[in-house]
């Protein structure tokens, strides 16, 4: 059975406005999706148990339920492990725990969304013209840059002449996943969020058993 549709969970408004501009291009045009933004990290990760055993209790079984945070300074490990033992305890199939019939999909963005940016840097550099083509070395592991990573995106925006008020997050945001190409990013976090999503397009598996 196909995935119809996907409910995602962000932890906050630019997440939510780079996927809009994203998924359109990204997922087939018969395909639909809601994007529901929470207040920051822990204002979704409070509330996820809640918000989980709600879709359990009627998700249809071409649906699926993504749901998207920042590492920040998290260990990885340990924030994928609570988000996992939060589905499990609502009686959502995970697929890192039911491949082959999932229901749920966590990922985490290593370190948080800029890191995308710089790993897209065509896309950066096509929306704001001023910045160097070619992007200096201590930016190329882009989800491994360390200070920060949305700091360093503002400032090396801010040096070229962009946003000396301040970072316009949701409308660099709206800007870049407009024209994000998602074959061309090269984060790995970027990547495993692109792949759940394509591989539950044409195969949504299904099964009876509690996870």
């Amino acid at each position: 059975m196909m995935t119809l549709h996907y409910e995602i969970l962000v932890e906050e408004p630019s997440m939510e406005a780079f996927l809009q501009g994203l998924l359109p291009r990204l997922l087939p045009q018969d395909r639909t999706f809601a994007i529901h933004p929470f207040q920051g990290k822990e204002d979704l990760l409070t509330k996820l148990e809640a918000r989980l055993r709600g879709y359990a209790a009627w998700l249809p079984q071409d649906w699926r339920i993504v749901v998207v945070v920042d590492r920040d300074d998290d260990d990885c490990r340990r924030l994928k492990q609570r988000m996992e033992d939060i589905a499990a305890k609502v009686g959502l199939r995970s697929r890192t725990r039911s491949p082959s019939c999932w229901q749920l999909v966590n990922r985490i963005v290593i370190e948080e969304l800029e890191a995308w940016y710089f790993a897209a840097w065509d896309t950066v550099c096509a929306a704001y013209p001023k910045l160097p083509a070619i992007l200096p070395q201590r930016y190329r592991n882009s989800d491994a840059i360390a200070g920060g990573t949305w700091e360093a995106f503002e400032w090396l925006l801010q040096r070229y002449g962009y946003f000396k008020g301040g970072l316009a997050k949701i409308e660099v945001a709206r800007t870049i996943g407009q024209n994000l190409d998602p074959n061309r990013c090269r984060s790995p976090s970027f990547q495993c969020f692109r792949d759940a999503l394509l591989k539950a397009v044409g195969s949504a598996g299904h099964c009876d058993d509690k996870p």
